[in-house]
């Protein structure tokens, strides 16, 4: 142990390594409810997700409908998450997406029509 930082190099490389290690970040888990139906909503979602600065993970599960999101908060706000997954189309608990978003969505990912919800259960 005495000799392992002898170099300048090494003991910057360590310093490098220590500074840019994400778990010295502040990190906040969330869970949300996000509407859809399919597969191809699923994707759109976590991808709106993970295209914010600030998030590290993103899953929606298209069963119980809830997104799970790591993600840090001094970058992005849980209103702010719910505002990204509207404007990608998705209503939320918080958030309604807009018509014109909504009416973007593939005709299988119309997670309004009663006829498009019944065909993907």
């Amino acid at each position: 142990m005495q000799h392992l930082f002898n170099s300048p190099k090494a003991l910057v490389v360590f310093l490098l390594l220590l500074c840019s290690t994400p778990s010295w970040a502040q990190k906040k888990e969330e869970r949300f409810w996000v509407d859809g139906v399919c597969g191809m909503c699923e994707e759109r979602i976590e991808k709106a997700l993970l295209r914010t600065k600030g998030v590290w993970v993103a899953d929606w599960n298209v069963d119980t409908h809830i997104a799970t999101v790591v993600f840090n908060p001094s970058k992005v706000s849980l209103p702010g998450l719910h505002k990204i997954v509207a404007a990608a189309g998705h209503d939320t608990r918080l958030e309604t997406a807009a018509d014109a978003a909504y009416n973007k969505l593939h005709t299988c990912c119309k997670y309004r029509d009663k006829g498009v919800k019944d065909q993907h259960k």
